[in-house]
């Protein structure tokens, strides 16, 4: 039972009593029913409250809240759930990292151009021959980044 006196958001969704021991009042607050809710729909009442006992007390507070973060995910993404988000999150990091290659190579002809200006009267004028030096550049192993 919370300290103020009221049911955690558990028993009232549960509709009992809240004992002194409940497992579930520290973890789900009656101020945030919504927590519960998502919870309760995705795992079950039974199957929290096992997970919650069979954990060390210190570890409880981040199982609930990964519990919570994981049924909210899977509530608004039913197919893939919070993996979704996680391949949304790697696609953007592989382009970023793309982008960053090209930024890096269409800087280092830039450099190369100013500093063969001076000894040699050839310069690139074409885009074309600056974006086929970029992809150039791109695909060399300097410009790689691991995929996460």
């Amino acid at each position: 039972m919370s300290k103020s006196g009221t049911r955690c958001a558990a028993c009232k969704y549960l509709r009992r009593r809240c004992s002194k021991d409940c497992i579930f009042a520290p973890y789900f607050p009656s101020n945030n029913p919504q927590r519960y809710d998502c919870v309760h729909k995705i795992f079950g009442a039974n199957n929290v409250a096992k997970s919650l006992k069979d954990l060390p007390v210190h570890a409880r507070a981040m199982a609930a809240d990964c519990m919570s973060l994981e049924a909210s995910w899977r509530i608004a993404d039913p197919v893939y759930g919070c993996t979704g988000v996680i391949t949304q999150l790697q696609d953007q990091i592989i382009k970023v990292q793309s982008e960053l290659a090209k930024v890096q190579a269409l800087s280092a002809i830039h450099l190369a151009q100013i500093q063969t200006i001076p000894y040699e009267t050839q310069v690139v004028q074409d885009r074309g021959d600056v974006d086929g030096l970029v992809d150039q550049f791109v695909n060399e192993e300097v410009f790689k980044f691991d995929n996460v």
